[in-house]
C-alpha cells in the first residue's frame, strides 16, 4: 500500500497545469501583456471564452485559435503560413477537412481490422502510376502520428520517390542505401513539427530496385518493428514490376489505393489476386477523388 501511495504520490507531483490560451498568445508574440488585459475586461463583459473575446477585438484569427488548441490538446498541424512540406500534405495544413476527416476514418478502419493484432507493417499498392497511393501513404502516416502512433513512413518506391519531395527532405541516404549496406537505419528522419512521425525516404535510386527489396526489406522490417507502432510502406505501381508484390509479402498485407475515373476494375482485381497469390492478404481498398 505504501509503495503505491508513494507512486502516485510522484506523479501527482510531476502533473503540470494545462497552458492557457492566453499564454500560448504571448509566448508566441501575437498580443502583449496589455491586450491580455482587454481580452480579460471584455471576456468578463460577454461572458464568452478568451480566444472569442481576443478574435472580437481584433488581436487574432481563426487560425491562431485553431493553432493554440492544438497545443492544449497535443494535436499538432501547421499553420497555412507555414512552409515546411508540400501543400499536397492536407492532414498537416487542413486537419479539419472533409478529406481529412475521411482519412480519420480509413485510419480507424486500419487499427481496428489491421494494426489490433500483432501487425505493424503495411503496404500501400496501386495498378498504375498517378492514383494517388503516395499521396495517401503520407497523409494516412500524419493521421497515425497524430493519434499518438509511433509511425513511420517508408517509401519504398526505389524507381521514383515521392515522400522526400512531399516532406522536402534531403534525399541523401535512404533505404536504397540501407539495403546495399552504404548506409544504417540512422537515415530515418524523425519530422519536426509532429509527435511521433518518422520517414525513411528511397534514398539512391539503384539499377536494380528488385533484387535490392528481395534479398533485404525483410530484415530491415524486422529491425524496425520494435521501434515503431504503425509502418507504412510506399511502393512503385504494380505495372512498374513486381516490386509492390515483393514489398506486400514481406509485410503481410496490403491496402489498395484506386482512382476514381481512372483505375480499371479489372486492373484492381488483378493486383489483388496477385497479392494473395504472394500470401499478402488485401486489408482494403481506398478510392480517391482529386
Amino acid at each position: 500500500m505504501h509503495a503505491v501511495d508513494a507512486i502516485i504520490n510522484k506523479r501527482m507531483v510531476k502533473t503540470e497545469s494545462p497552458i492557457s490560451m492566453g499564454a500560448l498568445f504571448l509566448d508566441a508574440g501575437k498580443i502583449s501583456v496589455g491586450d491580455a488585459e482587454r481580452i480579460i475586461v471584455l471576456q468578463k463583459q460577454k461572458g464568452i471564452r478568451f480566444g472569442e473575446a481576443a478574435k472580437a477585438l481584433g488581436l487574432i484569427t481563426d487560425d491562431d485559435i485553431q493553432e493554440a488548441l492544438s497545443q492544449q490538446f497535443d494535436f499538432p498541424f501547421l499553420a497555412a503560413s507555414e512552409e515546411n512540406f508540400s501543400r499536397e500534405l492536407i492532414a498537416a495544413y487542413q486537419p479539419f477537412s472533409a478529406q481529412v476527416e475521411a482519412l480519420r476514418a480509413l485510419r480507424g478502419q486500419l487499427m481496428l481490422r489491421w494494426f489490433l493484432d500483432a501487425h505493424k507493417t503495411l503496404a500501400l499498392v496501386s495498378p498504375r502510376q498517378g492514383e494517388g497511393r503516395s499521396n495517401i501513404a503520407a497523409n494516412l502516416a500524419i493521421v497515425f502520428s497524430q493519434l499518438g502512433e509511433r509511425t513511420l513512413l517508408i517509401d519504398a518506391d526505389l524507381r521514383q520517390p515521392q515522400q522526400h519531395a512531399l516532406f522536402k527532405l534531403h534525399n541523401v541516404y535512404g533505404l536504397s542505401d540501407v539495403l546495399a549496406g552504404r548506409a544504417d537505419l540512422t537515415g530515418v528522419t524523425r519530422i519536426p513539427g509532429f509527435r511521433d512521425l518518422s520517414v525513411l525516404p528511397a534514398g539512391t535510386v539503384p539499377p536494380n530496385p528488385v533484387e535490392l527489396i528481395s534479398r533485404g526489406l525483410k530484415t530491415c522490417l524486422h529491425q524496425l518493428r520494435s521501434q515503431f507502432d504503425v509502418i507504412l510502406i510506399d511502393t512503385p505501381s504494380a505495372e512498374q514490376g513486381i516490386d509492390a508484390q515483393i514489398i506486400a509479402s514481406h509485410c503481410g498485407g496490403a491496402l489498395l489505393v484506386a482512382r476514381q475515373h481512372k483505375t480499371r476494375l479489372n486492373d484492381l482485381q488483378l493486383l489483388k489476386e496477385a497479392l494473395q497469390d504472394t500470401g499478402s492478404q488485401c486489408v482494403g481498398a481506398v478510392l480517391t477523388d482529386f
